[in-house]
């Protein structure tokens, strides 16, 4: 199964997100539908997650990695992680809906706790590494 996930950056903070159905945050977005780019399906993904309040541009995604792993969700299932940044800052309010229960602009000071392991084992040393978040 291929799914996306993509970074958002204000003042080196990550926006991430918590689904009601979970008990950690994780990225914003979601698996990769069939006939779909990981840039359609982020898009796509984004745009059901943050709300119909919030303006993206679909030119602003860039692919910065992938990995494979194992969906947290049930431990078995081989995912394809295809993780982009947007390179634009996120205009309007971020609305909480049915799927999504709150969002955080996370820094690395808060712990890994409350992160998915995908955050946990690969964005968020990523994200340090490459200077991103404080």
């Amino acid at each position: 199964m291929d799914v996306v996930g993509t970074m958002f950056f204000e003042n080196k903070r990550l926006l991430i997100d918590k689904p009601r159905k979970r008990p950690t945050y994780q990225m914003v977005g979601g698996r990769v539908e069939e006939h779909e780019s990981p840039i359609d399906a982020a898009f796509r993904e984004c745009c059901e997650e943050l709300g119909k309040n919030v303006k993206i541009n679909k030119d602003l995604f860039e692919l910065v990695m992938e990995f494979d792993e194992i969906a947290t969700s049930d431990g078995v299932t081989p995912i394809h992680f295809y993780v982009l940044q947007y390179k634009g800052k996120i205009e309007g309010k971020l609305e909480t809906s049915e799927e999504i229960e709150s969002f955080l602009w996370y820094e690395s000071s808060m712990g890994k706790e409350m992160l998915s392991n995908t955050l946990k084992n690969e964005v968020v040393p990523y994200c340090i590494e490459k200077g991103l978040i404080k």
